[in-house]
């Protein structure tokens, strides 16, 4: 499977734990950036590993700001990302059995690095239930369609 993280200066660390994790799992990574400590906008991060999954180079992406909250917001902006700042590995599971997230964001800030590899392990070996899920998943798409970019 292959995965695309990206980060804003407040998640570089995390990140770079996380891209070794997972490289050491035989992940194939992709690093969308930032490389440096250089404050930057994280809308633009978020944005470059949505379009590494939406274009189907990536599977699942995973990005990293300060808090997770920000980048997710930015990710939930584009049609076809279903993106969940997650905190723990109960919700990392639902969020992928139940709203088929792509797309998940971490806080640098805010998360251990034991529990941010425990919450990625658990949403790349997650599995989307489909069923009720799917009818609810269809209509935040539908939702979706009608109001981005009105």
């Amino acid at each position: 499977m292959k995965i695309a993280l990206g980060s804003d200066h407040g998640g570089l660390e995390l990140k770079r734990k996380v891209f070794d994790f997972l490289k050491s799992k035989n992940y194939e990574c992709i690093d969308c950036g930032t490389y440096d400590g250089k404050p930057v906008d994280y809308p633009d991060y978020a944005k470059a590993v949505c379009d590494e999954v939406l274009s189907g180079k990536a599977e699942k992406g995973i990005l990293f700001c300060g808090t997770g909250i920000g980048i997710s917001i930015a990710a939930n902006k584009i049609n076809g990302i279903r993106c969940a700042n997650l905190s723990d590995t109960y919700s990392a599971a639902k969020c992928v059995e139940h709203n088929d997230c792509n797309v998940i964001s971490l806080g640098g800030r805010t998360l251990g690095v034991e529990i941010a590899f425990e919450i990625v392990e658990k949403f790349l070996t997650s599995k989307f239930e489909g069923g009720r899920h799917k009818t609810r998943v269809d209509k935040i798409m539908k939702i979706e369609k009608n109001n981005i970019g009105r």
